[in-house]
């Protein structure tokens, strides 16, 4: 991508001071030449405003009292999750708000990479037969499940659902599927697609669970004891969505009474979880700190996509990939052109 300079007066406040330990955003100096680049930590935000054109919130919540603090136009994702956007209070201010689709950012494909990495991580016992290589207890050692012939159940099957299906497909899996709009169906690797409301029969055939579906009012705690409960006693469950799809009490007493045989979580309701909570800490769950998409590669393609739409708006034009319409202009600082 050509950089196009920007004007000098354009200020975009990322609410993390870096990306990752090793990729911070000076990256985006060459892709937004004379643009004003700040961070601040996310419990600053409200306070890191004023004068800013653009806010990019990673995981930092813009509810209407931040929305209300400043006169920017543009919320603009460094990815895909809005959860924590009052999408509606920024309307009301004029505000645009904006993401950068999975499937071209990167995104998918590096989530998919590591809810596998999970699924394989749980069906192979990695942890426990790497303790008994560690340990020389040779004789313990146990060879886990396979993929091939398991059936899988997705749900969800955005960008991230169907690139978990193509992979789980290279490795011999019968692939179902569980989405919000069914009549959309899904990728040729899968089987069947089905509602929501048949998704505690879908649960009822599957050997493991890979959950990559929006979070929402209506999915909050879709995974909940009942959930649990429909499915085959062992069956392995993977999350690399939102914590707040899972009902975590629920699935900790199912890992404790063996219905659930194991699980891998990307992602939690409380984000850092306290470093004493049980599940991440559970012998049957294997857990990342929501990496699921943070790689080099997510990282080099979101940072064309995000300095190239934060150059369409500075232009006057409408963001791409916004969910909402920021037309009504918000008093105070104009738009920079």
């Amino acid at each position: 991508m050509e950089p196009v300079p920007g004007p000098s007066t354009v200020r975009v406040v990322f609410a993390r001071p870096r990306f990752t330990r090793d990729l911070t955003w000076d990256a985006l100096a060459t892709l937004l030449p004379g643009w004003e680049v700040e961070t601040c930590a996310p419990a600053d935000l409200a306070a890191s405003v004023d004068g800013a054109d653009v806010i990019c919130p990673l995981a930092a919540r813009i509810d209407r009292r931040v929305i209300e603090a400043g006169t920017f136009g543009l919320v603009q994702q460094y990815g895909v999750g809005l959860d924590r956007v009052d999408v509606a209070a920024a309307t009301d201010h004029g505000v645009w708000v904006a993401r950068i689709p999975g499937e071209l950012s990167g995104n998918a494909d590096s989530v998919a990479e590591i809810a596998l990495l999970q699924l394989l991580a749980l069906a192979r016992n990695l942890d426990e037969t790497r303790a008994v290589l560690r340990e020389g207890r040779w004789a313990d050692r146990t060879g886990g499940r396979s993929l091939a012939g398991a059936t899988v159940l997705l749900v969800g099957l955005g960008a991230i659902g169907t690139a978990v299906a193509r992979r789980l497909a290279a490795f011999g899996a019968r692939l179902l599927a569980v989405r919000a709009h069914p009549a959309l169906g899904g990728p040729e690797e899968v089987a069947e697609v089905a509602g929501p409301e048949r998704l505690h029969d879908l649960l009822r055939r599957a050997d493991a669970v890979v959950c990559s579906a929006m979070f929402g009012p209506e999915t909050a705690d879709m995974f909940d004891a009942a959930a649990f409960a429909a499915m085959k006693p062992g069956a392995l469950f993977v999350n690399v969505a939102r914590g707040g799809l899972v009902d975590e009490a629920a699935l900790l007493a199912a890992l404790e009474s063996g219905q659930v045989g194991g699980a891998g979580l990307d992602v939690f309701a409380h984000e850092p979880p306290d470093p004493d909570a049980p599940l991440p800490r559970h012998p049957r769950v294997v857990a990342t700190p929501h990496v699921g998409g943070v790689t080099d590669v997510m990282f080099r393609r979101t940072a064309e996509l995000f300095a190239g739409n934060l150059q369409r708006w500075a232009a006057g034009e409408t963001p791409r990939w916004a969910v909402n319409d920021g037309h009504a202009r918000r008093a105070g600082r104009p738009r920079p052109r």
